[in-house]
């Protein structure tokens, strides 16, 4: 019986040994694939990079230059270097999908930041509240035009994404839902697919057949907010926040360019997202899936942080975690958390 125990005891460590999760022994390696590494996408990939550091991880990054294809086949070759675990950038919601299957077939979890995947499941999105985001640039335009009008009426033009991408779906539904409970207000939603040219020629376009317009609400100041100011300086329709005249301009993402244009009384509203935190607790999940620990919908909050509180909600791609956009204005344009002052303190 001595020599069977001790035979059994030999034989529970050996299998315990192999079910060790690597990271008990330092090795996880995640393979990460963005479109650049430029403003917000280098700050997620530094969250990412030092949230794995801190845990004694690697972090394989490689950038598709927004080619969607290109992004299929260096996930292909994580997936084939067997990462413990892939985290991802979509360039294509729908494409996305191809990598999510060979991943799973060979049983790498699988993770997005910032951008759903669209049509599979994978085991979470870290991303804003985007509809959030959009509610809250509603509400900062209807207070706008409740003081300039004395109710809530007035002209606004709404320059898109990419509507094909559910970052600009919700944020259009947040702003407009918003703006439906005022039915004195009139939108022209125009699309923009993220793209600056094209946002420049909208500007100057409805602000000179619109002789009334009272606001501009961007999908993102990152791409649109330098364009749209200058051209609207160029139509003569530049007047400072405050001034008579003036056009309230509201956005999402509370770039620097936003920031400095706020500071300079040239634009009055960004929902901030909480960028730096994305890729940390990407890595927070992704220990708990290799620890076996089961993620639950729920509330999600951290004391000193701009995203909480957050929640993960179960969806058809799977469980998505959602943080708190925060509302900036001139009262807390300086807060040193927010992502584009960190981007100026940089180096910018």
């Amino acid at each position: 019986m001595k020599v069977l125990r001790n035979g059994l005891l030999l034989a529970a460590l050996i299998e315990v040994a192999l079910c060790v999760p690597a990271f008990a022994a330092g090795k996880v390696v995640i393979g990460y694939s963005a479109p650049a590494l430029l403003g917000g996408q280098g700050q997620i990939q530094a969250g990412l990079v030092n949230g794995a550091k801190a845990k004694g991880w690697e972090v394989l990054t490689i950038t598709s230059g927004g080619d969607a294809q290109k992004q299929l086949n260096d996930i292909n070759d994580f997936i084939a270097q067997k990462v413990d675990a892939i985290v991802a950038v979509p360039d294509d919601s729908a494409g996305i999908c191809q990598a999510v299957k060979a991943a799973k077939a060979a049983k790498i979890p699988f993770y997005t930041i910032d951008r759903s995947p669209s049509g599979c499941e994978i085991d979470m999105v870290v991303l804003s509240d985007n509809y959030l985001a959009g509610k809250q640039a509603g509400e900062a335009m209807v207070a706008f035009l409740k003081e300039r009008h004395g109710s809530a009426k007035g002209k606004v033009l709404e320059i898109t994404g990419n509507l094909g991408q559910n970052v600009a779906q919700l944020r259009g539904a947040g702003f407009n839902d918003v703006i439906k409970k005022n039915p004195g207000i009139t939108v022209i939603t125009k699309v923009g697919d993220w793209d600056a040219p094209k946002g420049v020629d909208i500007v100057r376009d409805v602000a000179s057949a619109e002789a009334d317009l009272d606001g501009i609400y961007m999908h993102s100041d990152c791409v649109y907010s330098e364009g749209t100011v200058q051209t609207l300086k160029e139509l003569g329709k530049g007047a400072e926040s405050g001034q008579k005249g003036h056009i309230f301009l509201a956005s999402v993402d509370a770039c620097l360019s936003a920031l400095e244009l706020m500071r300079a009384n040239k634009f009055d509203h960004a929902s901030n997202q909480p960028i730096p935190d994305f890729g940390m607790l990407a890595v927070d999940f992704i220990e708990k899936k290799l620890k076996g620990e089961t993620i639950a919908p729920g509330e999600v909050k951290k004391d000193g942080t701009l995203w909480s509180p957050a929640r993960v909600e179960k969806s058809d791609v799977g469980m998505q975690l959602f943080l708190s956009t925060t509302p900036i204005n001139k009262s807390n344009m300086n807060d040193e958390r927010l992502w584009g002052n960190i981007e100026k303190k940089n180096g910018g």
